[in-house]
């Protein structure tokens, strides 16, 4: 049964929809806040560029941002208000390097009819108040007391009722507003009121503007000297103030975002609809206004949001492509623009559309969107994992280690490549045609397994076997010294770094020692109680080159200790627990902390945070990784140090935000790996797997790898054939050099590993393509693309005419081979029984692959269903059809064979104004609307009466924050059957903010435990701003609020594995389950994604 469902997300939000600047963190500090819909980020402004500070989720999808200052504070406060009616005001505590609440609450009213533009909230300039417009003629006051404080908010009678902006207005003795409106014969104007705090009330205010440019929708505020304000509209701009008016004529476009460049307002910046930044001047002489100039200084993204940050630097929110960074130049570039991007910020938002592939065939879920929209349109290919790209690879059989070592200790790459063997040791190293080949070190004993070698100070390399310790020079590459095992014991374990030896024999014996110019020194001997498993002497301290600590660990007690160097004094030991022995240590720092990793040959890693000065260990973490033996080493990438863990599952470990993250390598299985950095293979790496070794770059550390396909246009709809090789869009291209924005609609087709466009085939005036389709019919084994379109007539409110096209792919070209035409829209299109299920307007039609007598096909109309108001959304099972609908909910209908027709089943009859369905199971049915929340319905096949068959029970409940356009049956990762997960049905989903999600159909037993564990959490985990995480998921619309039922916040229960110890425990002790245990559990949920 899929009644019990885990809602979690593998992709955050990536639109931008608000942001602002100031010092928020400290009074010197410049800050950058993002808002991303239902997250915000806190970033620093340094010389280095965006240095991120915090990311933090909000139970609430943002209306308002604002930065403000209080009377009395040295740095500003954040205002947040949400869609559903909370406000909360957020202070930055530098101790704890967190947000703290400094006031919050709630600003609904019982009646009032939301406003159609969204709501508005803003701050007076001399933070006398915050005015909210919420509601259709209602402005709400928040005062403040003159300690900064707020007070209780009234609300006041605003006479117009089609609001478009309202601002405050800056160097005004008493709080002021000015108000831009629509009256009932659509003409604009302006007003302003001044805000009597005493009597509740407005006071008509000093100047107003009657009858604006027809598309004027925004006011900008110009604060001190100038004051007064500016309308921009969509073919002039003006300045009004009590004492002047000027205006200007521009090129028609709709500004969406604005951004302040001086603190004297005298220059904006404004982006409009088609991503084009102009630069906006008040010329002025002294305080007088003298004119408004503007001019174009490049194009960008299509902005939601402005920052002017410093340095002409400006950081562009985006909506409908990727956000972007960028430098405004003094002078313009070849192409005359002056606008030069220095980084851009991934958004998959909109996904519009996406479809779930395997592209390499190995069982590994790739997505690819249709996402951004307009100019910024493109398709992304989002896969979990690091890819590694291959350089080079041979074959070579039983690997049993491998390093890579310098030919001079200040050399900047890697020359040789050692590689052991159970009794031989081979070296390659790259010659002049930037091969690999065989060479020889003459100082290095190559007939043993080397056990392990690495590069020495003085441009020696020292190499470990079973007998010897042998120091060689890198230069001449002959023996310099050789140290002995003593007699009748051989070296099991060794390890080395630039100045330090340490090893291992039978016996317990351990030995240190140290390098010198043409000498190895044995500092130390000392004999444990149990034989060694495995050690670590890599230097984490401030000297580079040699470490303090010798990390060891044990065979029979399962230990691992910390010994000192030189003298091997025991600092530290720790008891793992079970059997299973440790088979890697590792000393690495993250971020500037301190850990001791350890893993064990059963796939499980243990990591602790480590004190370097008395070499204790803290904080102990436990993760399942595979499920054989882990080696761990590790390397560097983009100047960042990351440790790599070769196994059956391989994974890289990396540190975001101060804590440690898995990412796993998309990679089989893999034996051992080195870093080889060569020159012609920069930053690479030396894979060992079964019976080869490859040389590979890494991609970007993250657990989601993205490539962008930027497209121009805009993909609505797309689908993959697996026989063809290929994909179909549905796209749309907006002319904008056409003095009517015109916009032409094409099915094109990509090849699947290039995503070249192949092919194209234009759609008439007027039609765009609705949904698209890859099928095999009855007794036909070829396999079409079916495309349905609607003809979107300007005078018409519904498409009252539409086509069914078939295309099959021949030599990597679309050819049209059958239409139909149809009286409505194709919103949607299913195979179905050998047959096309088609939804057309308010009806489902099912049509049949008939052929005709000159052997090709058409076809034909066999039976339909009416009764929808649009039948947006449908999928197929059997022969049973779910349909959602555009206000009437889900319904259920089946095809009977021998009568040949569609009839309906049962439905649900709540109104739900459906984005999105999919069915679960045989029974179950999942539902997405419009008010952003997720529903489940069961038909209920054992019911008694007619009416009770004839009902969808709701039975599962959710608010998600999100807008899904699309669920598709699929996972992000390779289905490992081995693993609890690997059985576990999951569907993905896309939403407008970018989200891709995941919903998991959880066994019950795995629901009732996890659902305790989210009651706990919610008791311990206070939401950001003090908002509810219970009200923020309880199901909202007009009609009703519900609380959450059947439905779990993935992304609150994995925040789990970020808790401190002290956390873990106490919610450990309130389940009555051991933190591993529960660590072990959450950790599993994590694979879903």
């Amino acid at each position: 049964m899929s009644v019990w469902n885990y809602v979690v997300t593998a992709h955050k939000p990536t639109n931008v929809t608000h942001s602002c600047v100031g010092n928020f963190t400290s009074p010197q500090e410049l800050n950058l806040i993002i808002a991303k819909c239902t997250r915000i980020e806190i970033h620093l402004l340094s010389p280095q560029g965006l240095q991120p500070m915090l990311d933090v989720p909000i139970y609430g999808r943002i209306a308002t941002l604002e930065l403000f200052r209080p009377h009395g504070e040295t740095q500003d406060l954040l205002f947040i208000a949400t869609e559903r009616y909370k406000f909360c005001v957020l202070q930055w505590d530098a101790e704890t390097g967190e947000v703290i609440t400094r006031a919050m609450g709630d600003v609904s009213d019982r009646i009032g009819r939301p406003t159609d533009n969204g709501q508005i909230g803003i701050v007076d300039p001399d933070c006398r108040l915050i005015g909210l417009h919420l509601y259709d003629g209602l402005f709400k006051v928040i005062p403040f007391d003159n300690k900064g404080q707020l007070k209780e908010a009234f609300n006041i009678r605003l006479e117009e009722l089609q609001v478009l902006d309202i601002k405050f207005l800056y160097g005004c003795p008493k709080p002021t507003i000015v108000v831009l409106y629509q009256d009932n014969k659509d003409a604009r104007h302006m007003k302003t009121y001044e805000v009597n705090l005493k009597d509740k009330d407005f006071v008509e205010g000093p100047w107003s503007q009657n009858n604006l440019d027809n598309g004027a929708d925004l006011l900008i505020p110009v604060p001190p000297p100038l004051c007064g304000v500016l309308i921009i509209g969509e073919e002039t701009i003006v300045y009004s103030s009590a004492s002047s008016f000027k205006a200007i004529p521009i090129r028609p476009s709709i500004t969406r975002a604005y951004g302040r460049v001086d603190a004297d307002g005298s220059r904006y910046l404004l982006g409009d609809h088609n991503g084009l930044l102009h630069l906006l001047v008040i010329t002025h002489e002294k305080e007088k206004v003298s004119g408004l100039k503007i001019e174009l200084l490049g194009e960008t993204s299509i902005a939601s949001s402005i920052s002017y940050l410093d340095n002409a630097v400006v950081f562009v929110g985006s909506s409908y492509g990727d956000s972007q960074l960028i430098k405004l130049n003094l002078q313009p570039d070849a192409k005359g623009s002056y606008v030069e991007v220095l980084e851009r910020y991934v958004n998959l938002g909109p996904i519009v559309d996406f479809c779930v592939v395997d592209l390499e065939r190995q069982g590994q879920g790739l997505v690819v969107t249709c996402s951004g929209a307009y100019k910024d349109g493109s398709l992304r290919i989002v896969r979990n994992g690091i890819g590694i790209n291959e350089q080079a690879s041979v074959e070579l059989q039983g690997i049993k280690g491998m390093w890579s070592l310098r030919s001079a200790t200040d050399d900047p790459y890697d020359t040789f490549l050692v590689v052991s063997f159970i009794n031989e040791t081979r070296i390659l190293a790259m010659n002049i045609e930037d091969e690999l080949e065989e060479t020889e070190i003459e100082g290095f004993c190559s007939n043993v397994q080397t056990l392990f070698c690495h590069d020495a100070a003085y441009d020696q390399l020292v190499q470990v076997t079973s007998s010897t310790v042998r120091l060689v020079s890198a230069t001449s590459r002959e023996l310099r010294n050789e140290w002995f095992a003593p007699e009748g014991y051989s070296i099991n374990v060794a390890t080395a770094n630039v100045t330090q030896v340490l090893l291992a024999t039978g016996g317990g014996h351990l030995i240190y020692l140290e390098i010198g110019d043409g000498v190895l020194r044995e500092v130390k001997h000392t004999q444990l109680e149990y034989d060694i498993s495995c050690l670590d002497i890599n230097p984490i301290g401030d000297n580079k080159n040699c470490s303090q600590l010798a990390a060891v660990g044990m065979w029979t007690d399962i230990s691992v200790r910390i010994f000192s160097l030189p003298d091997l004094n025991l600092i530290t030991k720790e008891h793992l627990g079970g059997e299973i022995i440790p088979r890697s240590v590792l000393l690495c720092s993250f971020e500037g902390i301190s850990y001791l990793l350890c893993a064990l040959g059963d796939g499980h890693l243990l990591n602790f945070v480590l004190t370097t000065s008395n070499g204790a260990l803290s904080d102990r973490k436990k993760v399942s990784l595979g499920t054989q033996p882990i080696t761990l080493r590790t390397f560097s990438s983009k100047n960042a140090t990351h440790v790599f863990a070769a196994s059956d599952r391989p994974t890289v470990i990396y540190s975001s935000n101060k804590k440690l993250l898995y990412s796993n390598v998309n990679l089989k299985e893999v034996s051992y790996m080195c870093p080889f950095n060569t020159a012609a293979f920069p930053d690479s790496l030396a894979i060992a797997k079964e019976g080869e070794l490859t040389i590979g770059t890494i991609d970007d550390i993250q657990k989601l790898h993205i490539r962008s396909i930027p497209l121009g246009e805009h993909a609505r709809r797309i689908c993959h054939q697996e026989q063809t090789r290929t994909f179909a869009i549905c796209s749309l291209k907006y002319n904008l050099s056409a003095a009517d924005d015109s916009e032409m609609h094409f099915v094109r087709l990509l090849d699947d590993q290039t995503f070249d466009f192949i092919s194209t085939y234009p759609l008439d005036q007027f039609e765009c393509g609705c949904s698209v389709l890859s099928c095999s019919f009855s007794d036909d084994n070829n396999v079409y693309y079916c495309v349905g379109t609607a003809y979107v007539m300007p005078e018409e409110n519904e498409p009252t005419k539409g086509r069914v096209l078939i295309f099959i792919v021949e030599d990597g070209k679309l050819q049209l081979i059958a239409e139909k035409e149809t009286k409505g829209a194709v919103y949607s299109l299913n195979a179905f029984n050998g047959k096309l299920l088609a939804a057309i307007n308010q009806k489902i039609q099912l049509y049949k692959w008939m052929p005709r007598d000159d052997g090709s096909h058409e076809l034909q109309s066999e039976c339909g269903h009416h009764g929808h108001i649009l039948a947006l959304y449908v999928q197929t099972r059997g022969d049973f059809v779910v349909v959602g609908d555009l206000m009437k909910s889900i319904s259920l209908l089946i095809y009977k064979h021998e009568e040949g027709a569609i009839e309906e089943r049962a439905r649900d009859y709540n109104a739900n104004w459906m984005s999105a369905v999919e069915i679960l199971d045989d029974d179950i049915y999942l539902g997405a609307e419009n008010n952003f929340n997720l529903f489940t319905v069961r038909k209920n096949s054992e019911g008694a009466t007619d009416e009770e068959r004839g009902r969808l029970e709701v039975v599962g409940e959710y608010h998600l924050g999100e807008f899904v356009n699309r669920f598709r049956h699929g996972s992000l990762v390779m289905r490992l059957p081995d693993s609890d997960v690997g059985q576990i049905p999951t569907v993905i989903f896309g939403t407008v903010n970018g989200v891709i999600g995941v919903i998991a159909s959880l066994p019950h037993e795995q629901y009732v435990f996890l659902e305790k564990l989210q009651m706990n959490m919610r008791k311990v985990i206070k939401g950001v701003g003090g908002l509810s995480h219970e009200q923020w998921r309880s199901f909202y619309n007009e009609k009703k609020t519900v609380e959450a039922k059947s439905f779990l916040d993935g992304d609150l229960i994995e925040s789990f594995l970020d808790l401190n110890r002290n956390r873990m425990e106490e919610i450990s002790k309130a389940m009555n389950v051991a933190v591993d245990e529960l660590m072990k559990r959450v950790e599993e949920l994590t694979r879903l994604h």
